[in-house]
């Protein structure tokens, strides 16, 4: 059993001929993951004091990152 790599497939897209996206889905999972491995922690030591502020942190991976990411690919 070895460790899969990650592969996320978006349909229906109108950025490329294929309407499938693999690449920019997948980089976008990767990047999504490793923000929120840092920003997760430091969110939830920051909604300690400041609530909205806290939310905003732990939620920038799913709101920025990912989007930013996947939509920057065509592929």
């Amino acid at each position: 059993m070895g460790i899969g790599v990650p592969l996320c497939v978006e349909c229906g897209t109108r950025s490329n001929p294929c309407r499938c996206k693999v690449v920019g889905p997948t980089l976008g999972f990767l990047a999504f993951v490793v923000t929120a491995i840092v920003e997760w922690p430091i969110g939830a030591v920051v909604y300690c004091f400041h609530h909205m502020k806290g939310r905003r942190i732990m939620g920038h991976p799913v709101t920025v990152v990912y989007p930013s990411v996947s939509n920057a690919i065509p592929i």
